[in-house]
């Protein structure tokens, strides 16, 4: 019992640890792992017993015969189905053809390569190098997004990067799925007619079950044959059936079911699909945090002896040094992007959760198939998962920096509320150089600045991850100008230090604007008008003026009048420079180059 306990008590811990240093959650939880698995053996207990001991020994242990085989396999396939959730024809259509010829000819190259390297330079079979290859072709937004979230970059680098990890996660899982198949369908044979109609065996009833399912649960839950409050736990219970009834009818079609069935999911008319998508991915945390302490815990050091020597090593290099840039390179070729940034992209490529949890369920599987060289898959991928996890954890800045990458001023602006005035004043931001992202729960706000040329996003900032729908890694300015004074202030309270290193405002609230509170530096525009009169203003006059003043005098004078005229607000001072907010604004610096910049009715001065 404490054993259970302890593993998703440091399992949580690690998590947070993670999020608290943003660094990816897979790198404490390995490290736990093997610190409480094989080291505490080797170096901290008498009798040489872990201090979690995952497989039951004869003296302790929690999962007795079978037991852990069978938790990691259905642990996987729910990982794999949350994975599958996220892949929408949709995304792989609007990323462009970088992103998709990454996960395609870039996935290839890795593939291919991979495999001759694992071959000829770590000796492993043909078969077996291949579903290492397979492997690591995986990169996954969990250990990509916490780097980049440090990283102040152009938003085409790290749109790169982090659609390249969301679409390449399952796709790398179905590649890995159908290799380790074939493999398993050959019982290690080789590519003998047998294995070739067992392979084939296996992806007609895993594409079989996987679509016919996804569809029958689609239809389930839009007729509303499930009450809302079964809806998770129903498609959680129709995951694990799936995947163990395709298994008895292919053995090992299991995995492949649930990849297709997520797929099916997420591209279909469910409407539920985002909190259906929610729950996986809380329910993902939680076994991704036993699993991988589970994992690294069961290894030995006699496993972990196996990859200290230079062939791992020369591997791991050429992985890093060679593979991926050769992959990125030959993907962007005749791209717009540019040397530097084509570099930083090679350089950032850290394998993920999707890789190691697969490697350690197909090595045992393998294992006790009797395959020659399945021992190494798992040591061999947790290497390439730390060392690339460590790797870009502790140098992407600093690689950032010195090739030229870094973002060192963060001029982009988000703003929560896409109101009317939200999105003429985005428009004029927008006109004058800046880069402006607007998110709202309105979808008709939305829709409205998506058809005005204007970046927006659905987004709940109460319960969604801002950073897993908008590339927000530029952005330096949080403006928050929604009708809600409540939301407005939990949005400076809980982003500002995120998104508003260079400035956070938002607007008056309609007590501040009776009492005439002084201007305060995170209040937008003044406290003369708050949101109703800002969209009224917007609605009668939808025009953003300018009116050129000459010295500070000249300055509050026709700031005064702008005031005193209804339904004009005044915005920002503009110069050949810079835009500020009108309280941020020092009047004694005013010269004849500014520009006192409103909303709403034209003033003749």
């Amino acid at each position: 019992m404490i054993e259970l306990a302890g593993i998703i008590i440091l399992g949580i811990l690690a998590q947070w640890v993670a999020w608290k240093f943003k660094i990816p959650a897979i790198l404490p939880l390995i490290l736990i792992g093997l610190f409480v698995g094989p080291i505490a053996a080797e170096f901290f207990t008498e009798d040489g017993h872990k201090w979690i001991e995952p497989i039951w020994n004869g003296e302790k242990g929690l999962f007795p015969g079978e037991g852990l085989f069978y938790f990691v396999s259905l642990a996987i396939s729910i990982i794999l189905f949350e994975g599958g959730l996220t892949l929408r024809k949709s995304e792989i259509a609007n990323v462009g053809p970088v992103i998709t010829k990454l996960i395609t000819l870039g996935a290839a190259i890795t593939f291919i390569v991979s495999a001759l390297v694992a071959h000829y330079v770590f000796n492993l079979g043909w078969e077996i190098a291949m579903l290492f290859s397979s492997l690591i072709i995986v990169t996954g937004p969990t250990v990509i997004s916490p780097i980049l979230r440090n990283i102040p970059l152009k938003k085409d680098v790290a749109a790169v990067l982090k659609w390249e990890g969301i679409l390449i996660d399952p796709i790398g899982a179905l590649a890995a799925v159908l290799m380790f198949e074939f493999i398993s369908a050959g019982g290690g044979s080789g590519f003998t007619k047998t294995a070739f109609m067992e392979f084939g065996k296996i992806v007609l009833f895993g594409l079989t079950f996987g679509f016919t399912f996804a569809h029958g649960l689609i239809f389930i839950i839009n007729k509303k044959f499930v009450p809302h409050y079964l809806l998770n736990v129903v498609s959680l219970s129709m995951v694990l059936f799936v995947f163990v009834l395709s298994d008895l009818f292919a053995h090992e079609s299991g995995l492949l079911s649930v990849v297709v069935m997520g797929m099916v999911i997420a591209n279909s008319n469910l409407k539920s699909i985002d909190e259906l998508l929610y729950f996986k991915e809380s329910l993902s945390v939680l076994l991704i945090s036993i699993l991988f302490i589970l994992l690294a815990a069961n290894m030995n050091i006699s496993e972990l002896m196996l990859v200290f020597n230079w062939q791992a090593l020369s591997l791991f290099a050429a992985i890093v040094f060679i593979i991926r840039p050769l992959a990125v390179f030959m993907s962007t070729h005749n791209s717009t992007l540019k040397l530097n940034e084509k570099l930083f992209i090679s350089w950032v490529g850290p394998r993920g959760i999707v890789a190691a949890g697969i490697a350690s369920l197909f090595g045992t599987k393998l294992m006790k198939q009797g395959i020659e060289g399945a021992e190494y898959i798992t040591p061999l991928v947790f290497l390439i998962v730390l060392g690339t996890v460590l790797l870009n954890a502790t140098t992407a800045r600093m690689f950032a920096k010195l090739v030229g990458v870094f973002l060192k001023s963060s001029e982009a602006i988000v703003m929560i509320g896409a109101s009317d005035a939200a999105r003429i004043i985005a428009k004029y931001l927008m006109n004058h150089g800046r880069r402006v992202v607007l998110l709202d729960q309105n979808k008709s706000y939305i829709q409205q600045a998506r058809n005005e040329g204007v970046e927006a996003f659905d987004i709940d900032i109460y319960n969604d991850t801002i950073d897993d729908s908008a590339e927000l890694n530029d952005v330096g300015y949080l403006i928050a100008m929604t009708g809600s004074d409540e939301v407005n202030k939990y949005a400076v309270n809980q982003f500002s230090r995120i998104y508003g290193e260079r400035g956070t405002y938002r607007l008056a609230t309609l007590n501040e604007v009776k009492i005439k509170t002084p201007e305060n530096e995170d209040m937008l525009f003044t406290t003369n008008d708050d949101y109703i009169n800002l969209n009224e203003s917007a609605r009668d006059f939808p025009v953003i003026n300018e009116v050129k003043v000459e010295s500070s005098e000249d300055y509050i004078n026709k700031l005064a009048t702008i005031h005193e005229e209804e339904k004009s607000i005044p915005l920002f001072v503009r110069n050949n420079r810079k835009i500020e907010v009108i309280p941020e604004v020092d009047h004694t610096l005013i010269n004849g180059n500014d520009r006192i910049v409103y909303l709403g009715k034209k003033i003749i001065f």
